[in-house]
């Protein structure tokens, strides 16, 4: 069951996002300020019907989770959106077209889970930002060398986007004899904020859990967004689609 429309939500920094207030208000039965903005949110969140319009109230609720879930030295990196209704049948048709790329069959198969889900929240690391621990879990000495690095594996992933854009049959992707030119994500990252998004992910997980909503992480939903170029900055991104059925449909699934 989908949304019939598409809403797909960014989620901003911590007091950068006024669907907080909308919560608020909403939730204690104050009488909302005079901005449409306000009004919307707290109408679509509070006073919803449908089981779908549930779901992506419990998709909200993870995304504050994951906003304000514990990130080292109160860094805050991390890229979330909700994705609904038409945009869902959009990130399915990638995540297939990637399987069909990569040749694993394993992205169609979590395809077809997200073509019965209700919602599938996002969320990114912006690998361009750092701790400055210089802690060498990267891999290199210092965040400076890391980062070098990085900008360097995307020029060349620029060049190679631009090479493909003059060649309409390559569509923008091709294999080489080394297998695929583009990864799903883009490395190296700080290994700190990858712990950030994972802690960010359980947290949101947790959040459905606790409203009973059958939800799954999903690396295949995460690099077709990066690959729709909807995860604004972000180098690594996870979906987490979202269910309620008498089953739960992301278990127990052929291979």
């Amino acid at each position: 069951m989908q949304a019939t429309k598409s809403t797909s939500i960014e989620y901003g920094k911590r007091g950068e996002n006024k669907i907080f207030l909308a919560y608020i208000y909403a939730a204690l039965d104050h009488e909302l300020p005079e901005k449409g903005f306000y009004k919307y949110y707290a109408r679509q969140s509070f006073l919803m019907t449908g089981l779908v319009d549930l779901i992506v109230m419990v998709a909200e609720l993870m995304a504050l989770a994951a906003r304000t879930a514990p990130k080292a030295r109160g860094s805050d990196s991390l890229y979330i959106r909700v994705i609904t209704g038409t945009d869902l049948n959009r990130l399915s048709e990638e995540m297939r077209r990637l399987g069909d790329l990569y040749d694993l069959g394993f992205f169609a198969r979590d395809a077809g889970n997200l073509e019965k889900s209700g919602a599938c929240l996002q969320v990114g690391a912006k690998g361009g930002e750092v701790i400055g621990l210089d802690c060498g879990a990267c891999g290199y000495s210092t965040c400076k060398e890391m980062l070098k690095a990085q900008k360097e594996v995307m020029a060349k992933r620029s060049q190679r986007t631009q090479m493909a854009q003059k060649t309409p049959e390559s569509q923008g992707r091709q294999k080489t004899s080394e297998g695929i030119a583009d990864k799903p994500f883009l490395g190296p990252n700080c290994a700190i904020k990858m712990a950030d998004l994972g802690i960010a992910l359980g947290s949101a997980a947790k959040t459905a859990s606790l409203h009973n909503v059958d939800n799954r992480i999903m690396y295949t939903a995460g690099t077709a967004a990066l690959s729709l170029g909807w995860m604004e900055g972000c180098t690594v991104a996870y979906g987490i689609p979202l269910s309620a059925s008498g089953k739960n449909i992301y278990f127990d699934r052929q291979e």
